[in-house]
């Protein structure tokens, strides 16, 4: 028996912050894209990031093409509240997101396997993110290890932590919210397991979010970026080489282009390393049962590993095998020209000016160049 295939003039995979600014901009058009979520709802993956989640990016800043967030939801809005706004956008635009769908595999065609049956497009547009698939490093000794081991896009709050001994790996936003997380929640001891000494810088200085900062460093000159911003950082944020984290030779430039990573915001960090509350410790080097060996050559055996190790795009299962993706598994063309006729990608692009706003950005590119081409 032959499942009977839908047809649609345009679909949009994914009903993050890009697929939805996209989708809305493409209905301004008189264009009806459907949005196909894998989630239960619009924003899905936000919801399964930690509690204590707010966004590092003021409200002002953060919303989608045509409607803002409410000013209810504070300077800095609460993951909960975002994902309220993501439903509230959807409300507004009109936008026909169909949840609980899962597009496993894109063929030429544009043939779609879903988990609601095959589909076939004109166009489609992919806009899950670079953040689609949870990474944990393969450490040596990793499946021998006799404590509790987590990707930090498991981690929700301190409650099953508390009186525990907890390592996090990884100084980005998320390892120094968590670290911080667990420490005032009541673990026995917080550690930050740190290979490179970050970038920090305070979410907002003098009332000036940090994210206005990344946004004009797109426009100095590349030789005035890295100088600012060590000057800032030894302005506003005190010395910590004595608690394990000294202050990178390079600036925030130099990071950004090497490693790809942003700053650490400061919405608690600092302090619980300067108090003690977090300790820091070296890069993980490997595990030995219930140990963790570091690169020091030193021991631990903390109870809990908490990995926030990052993320992948995850697009190989999606489109791998159309020779699209670049080296990093990131799509090769997107943010306004496709990748091949009719495949165009949204929001895959690391920035230092707030993922919502850039995200945002790249839907409006796309969503011009997409009905360009259908003129």
């Amino acid at each position: 028996m032959t499942t009977a295939v839908e047809n649609h003039a345009l679909v949009i995979v994914g009903a993050g912050s890009a697929g939805l600014a996209t989708a809305a901009l493409l209905r301004r058009t008189g264009m009806d894209p459907l949005v196909l979520e894998a989630g239960p709802e619009p924003g899905a993956a936000w919801r399964e990031r930690y509690d204590r989640l707010r966004l590092h990016t003021p409200r002002l800043l953060s919303s989608l093409p045509g409607k803002r967030i409410p000013r209810r939801y504070g300077r800095w809005v609460r993951r909960d509240d975002l994902i309220d706004y993501f439903a509230e956008y959807v409300d507004a635009h009109g936008i026909d997101v169909r949840t609980g769908v899962r597009v496993n595999r894109i063929d030429p065609g544009w043939n779609l396997d879903t988990t609601a049956g095959p589909m076939q497009a004109e166009t489609v547009i992919v806009a899950t993110g670079y953040n689609g698939a949870p990474f944990i490093p393969d450490w040596p000794g990793l499946d021998g290890f006799t404590g509790e081991l987590i990707h930090s896009s498991e981690y929700r709050n301190p409650a099953t932590f508390r009186g525990r001994d907890v390592l996090v790996v990884g100084a980005g936003n998320s390892g120094a919210e968590i670290a911080t997380d667990v420490a005032d929640g009541g673990a026995s001891r917080s550690r930050l397991s740190v290979r490179n000494p970050p970038q920090i810088v305070r979410r907002a200085t003098a009332g000036i979010p940090a994210q206005l900062i990344g946004i004009a460093i797109r426009k100095m000159p590349p030789d005035w970026v890295d100088p600012i911003s060590i000057t800032q950082r030894r302005l506003s944020i005190p010395d910590l080489a004595a608690q394990g984290l000294p202050r990178p030779a390079h600036g925030i430039r130099t990071s950004f282009i090497t490693t790809g990573t942003t700053p650490i915001l400061d919405v608690g960090i600092v302090g619980a390393v300067r108090s003690g509350r977090v300790q820091i410790v070296a890069a993980v080097e490997r595990f030995d049962g219930g140990d963790v060996v570091l690169a020091d050559g030193s021991r631990i055996a903390p109870d809990a590993v908490i990995a926030a190790t990052g993320f992948r795009a995850g697009l190989d299962p999606l489109v791998g095998h159309l020779d699209v993706l670049g080296p990093r598994g990131l799509p090769a063309k997107t943010d306004g020209e496709p990748v091949l006729p009719g495949l165009w990608f949204v929001g895959f692009t690391p920035t230092l000016g707030g993922q919502l706003r850039e995200g945002s950005i790249a839907a409006r590119k796309v969503a011009a160049a997409v009905v360009a081409s259908q003129r």
